[in-house]
């Protein structure tokens, strides 16, 4: 069972004495607060259990309730948003308030880059990509970047209104802050990337307009749309949204269709798929993968706490790791993050092996996968005083067996992961 709190803006509704209360949508009624009581246990056969400890799941609206404090009509008119919308207003030469057009971008420009810079600064190193958390960034990201284009800013500009949302938290969240650098190099870095890819999309899709006016079905097939991502990198989402522009539709089903099929070759044409973990459990596997963590450790050292494992396959022969980061590393990163990792080894760091639950290894500061699924209880492994891994092993006894560390390749992966390829030398 559920509730929740709403509080009367005193607004009057069209309905009036007929208003129908919070449930009614006229605009009179914000909700400011929901509990959730927690009691019952879903199992996987679907039935309903007591839970041993009851309890209140509470969350309040702090941007809904500083509205309401302040005096305001909208969110946007408080100290949590004004500043950054003035920073639009700055990067884009436009007033807030004088067009409801512009005003509808400049407010998705602001909420965006708000919730692009909490994404990039948090600890778990999610940057853009095109897949899971990092498919949802880089959307972020680019919607914000053509809601820029709408109101003629046609350069990269995120950072300007992003520093407004990092002075607006300074000392509230430190550790956003102190990522201040990191999350304008990725936020000018996305936007350069999809600035290049609308230029090309947008202007393959004028090309396409005067026949798609044309069909009285006024659809763009999915094959187009397909074509417009496969071959220009253009989002459906913006196929879908020039679509509208123009009044047309997307035949949605048949771009699906076509996306499965090329998923479908892809994988057919595929020799081999990057599966991760351990080939086996012998010596020189063992020893790679203990190396693994001190690499991992280093390249965190080096290049930021966004640097996150991705992947990671291991053979007797080498060791191949996919990380987070969003552009090639300089041979100056390569040499110091081995320069790290054969340090660990001449320090003959003691491996040991600890099990506890999982939340106790978080609060550690352990590192473990982002959206894995974990017992528990799980195996936290530390080496030295170096690194701190939830992992299952197995791990060598000292650093000291490790031999001599060499990075052989560092390479793209995908878009926004990097590959290093490394072996041991004894």
């Amino acid at each position: 069972p559920d509730t929740e709190m709403f509080y009367d803006t005193g607004r009057d509704c069209s309905k009036g004495e007929a208003c129908e209360g919070p449930s009614c949508g006229c605009g009179k009624w914000l909700e400011i607060w929901n509990d959730v009581f927690m009691q019952y246990n879903k199992t996987s056969e679907g039935k309903y259990e007591l839970l041993p400890r009851p309890n209140v799941d509470t969350g309040m609206g702090v941007e809904r309730t500083s509205t309401i404090l302040q005096g305001k009509k909208s969110v946007y008119e408080t100290e949590l948003f004004l500043p950054v919308i003035q920073a639009v207003e700055s990067a884009s030469g436009l007033s807030y308030g004088r067009d409801a057009a512009h005003d509808t971008n400049i407010r998705i420009i602001c909420d965006h880059v708000k919730t692009a810079c909490f994404i990039l600064g948090d600890d778990l190193g999610i940057t853009p990509s095109n897949v899971g958390q990092g498919y949802v960034l880089r959307r972020l990201i680019r919607r914000a970047v053509r809601c820029g284009r709408k109101l003629g800013v046609m350069r990269p500009f995120l950072a300007v209104p992003a520093a407004a949302v990092l002075d607006i938290y300074q000392g509230v969240y430190d550790e956003v802050a102190g990522r201040r650098e990191f999350i304008f190099e990725e936020l000018a870095r996305e936007e350069e990337k999809f600035l290049k890819t609308l230029e090309h999309g947008e202007h393959e899709f004028e090309k396409m307009l005067p026949n798609l006016l044309k069909n009285p079905k006024k659809e763009i097939p999915g094959r187009l749309a397909f074509k417009l991502y496969d071959t220009y990198g253009f989002p459906i989402e913006i196929t879908e949204e020039l679509a509208a522009e123009n009044g047309l539709s997307v035949d949605r089903a048949g771009f699906d269709e076509a996306f499965l099929k090329h998923q479908e070759l892809s994988k057919a044409g595929s020799d081999k798929t990057f599966k991760g973990g351990l080939a086996d459990h012998s010596e020189m596997t063992t020893r790679l993968h203990t190396a693994t963590h001190l690499m991992h450790k280093a390249l965190q050292m080096v290049l930021g706490d966004h640097a996150r494992q991705k992947g990671s396959n291991i053979t007797p022969e080498r060791l191949r790791f996919d990380f987070s980061h969003g552009e090639k590393m300089t041979d100056e990163q390569l040499r110091s993050v081995e320069q790290i990792v054969n340090e660990q080894i001449q320090r003959a760091l003691p491996v040991t092996m600890t099990t506890m639950p999982i939340t106790e290894a978080k609060g550690l500061g352990a590192m473990a996968l982002f959206g894995e699924k974990y017992e528990d209880v799980v195996k936290v492994y530390r080496i030295g005083d170096f690194s701190l891994e939830v992992c299952g092993g197995p791990h060598v006894q000292n650093t000291s067996e490790l031999g001599r560390f060499k990075i052989l390749k560092e390479e793209a992966s995908s878009a926004g992961v990097r590959r290093i390829r490394a072996v041991l030398e004894n």
